[in-house]
């Protein structure tokens, strides 16, 4: 089975100016491919570093993708030390420069001289065409080794993956792989892990890892397999095994997408209002919104999602969602009675069938004794009635992650109405 690693160069990426996302796309094809990715690195525009990086990895995988520094200026080196490294020479590519020439004239932008450089290649290489870009990949292979260098840009990299490296990887596929992951809340890291950890130790075929979240744990099953159906036939008995283990009833969505798994509250709520035809609206005042573009960043999220209030001043709360003067001055904007009258106002104002409110203390200030950093209240309203609840989430978290971890409970909170609602009694 072939090994493979990513190298990603650019000073910028290890200063963070800029969010490395070319490795996890690239992590994601190799994964669809059954290419196992063992190593990704980032370094600097240094000759010296980048020669041993590159060196280092080739003495340990099979395939190595180098993306960035394939541009005209004199710190993108990537193509000419990996050249060195493989003791080829650079040759003028006639049809990249030809290609460079009609790109730049679109555009409407000059040929200087460093742009050729971008059409110089190492000898013998598959030269991989860039029709967003100036600079084209290529892929080396020489002693059993395979290389490919891909721009930085994701808007080159992503288009020449699809087009050029995934046709040109395949011939090292021998199989997929497939993971299905199992979100649980209502129990922490270490107490799902007590519970799997003979599992995870004994199959190696699907793998079995938890990872704690934002509120909530996710199990990921990844199995390698001849195909996908068998891929996932082998996930989906391992999925029996891992909830027999008393977890069935923390499960509350399932994903096999990066999509998907990079907010499964959001990602499940919005197909339970789909298939349940029910449409949705908000009230938010601690989370600023951040429900309604947590939604509104999923497809399909306009068929059921009709709208939101942000009520954070409590003139906001009155005027727009009809909350009581006499109830905020009781109880205060963060209390469930509170709550409920958002929940039921945005519910009205929108003529949605459900609504959901959160109001509380983000912090790092505004806290009290006897409702602290981390307090929120929660109201959801439906034809039948409103419930209420509150959470005290970390005091010691950031502003960010209470928001955050406020938005999942509430949406979550809607999954689990919605899915008792139906008769799904599991959660």
């Amino acid at each position: 089975m072939k090994t493979a690693e990513i190298l990603s160069v650019g000073t910028e990426l290890l200063l963070g100016d800029i969010i490395n996302t070319d490795a996890a796309y690239l992590a994601r094809r190799l994964a669809a491919l059954g290419i196992p990715l063992y190593r990704q690195t980032v370094v600097g525009d240094n000759p010296a570093r980048l020669r041993a990086a590159i060196d280092e990895a080739l003495a340990r995988a099979d395939i190595l993708i180098l993306t960035g520094g394939l541009g005209p200026t004199t710190d993108d080196i990537t193509k000419e030390i990996a050249a060195e490294a493989l003791g080829l020479p650079l040759v003028l590519h006639e049809p990249s420069l030809r290609a460079m020439e009609a790109y730049l004239a679109l555009v409407g932008a000059p040929m200087t001289p460093n742009n050729k450089k971008q059409a110089l290649v190492p000898q013998g290489a598959a030269v991989f065409p860039n029709a967003h870009g100036t600079a084209p990949g290529m892929a080396i292979g020489q002693g059993g080794k395979t290389v490919l260098l891909l721009p930085g840009p994701p808007s080159e990299l992503v288009p020449m993956t699809e087009e050029s490296a995934v046709p040109y990887l395949s011939r090292f596929s021998d199989g997929v792989l497939y993971s299905l992951n199992l979100h649980l809340c209502g129990i922490g890291e270490s107490a799902a892990e007590a519970r799997l950890r003979d599992i995870m130790d004994s199959s190696a075929n699907p793998t079995v890892a938890p990872y704690a979240g934002e509120y909530e744990v996710r199990i990921r099953l990844t199995a390698h397999a001849a195909d996908l159906e068998e891929a996932k036939s082998l996930c989906r008995e391992m999925r029996e095994r891992v909830l027999a283990r008393d977890l069935a009833r923390h499960l509350y969505a399932e994903t096999d997408t990066p999509q998907a798994a990079a907010d499964a509250p959001a990602w499940a709520l919005l197909a339970a209002l789909r298939a349940a035809g029910c449409t949705f609206a908000t009230a938010e005042s601690c989370t600023g919104g951040g429900i309604g573009a947590r939604l509104t960043a999923l497809p399909g999220a306009s068929e059921v999602f009709l709208g939101g209030v942000i009520s954070y001043a409590n003139e906001v709360k009155e005027g727009l969602l009809g909350v009581a003067p006499a109830t905020l001055a009781a109880h205060g904007a963060v209390s469930e009675e509170t709550a409920r009258e958002m929940a039921e106002g945005a519910r009205r104002a929108a003529g949605a069938d459900l609504a959901v409110s959160v109001t509380g203390v983000a912090g790092p200030g505004g806290g009290t004794p006897e409702k602290p950093v981390g307090t929120v209240c929660f109201g959801l309203a439906d034809a039948r009635g409103t419930v209420t609840e509150t959470m005290h989430f970390s005091p010691h978290g950031t502003r960010e992650r209470i928001r955050l971890q406020a938005g999942s409970h509430a949406m979550r909170m809607a999954l689990a109405h919605l899915r008792q609602a139906a008769g799904r009694s599991d959660m």
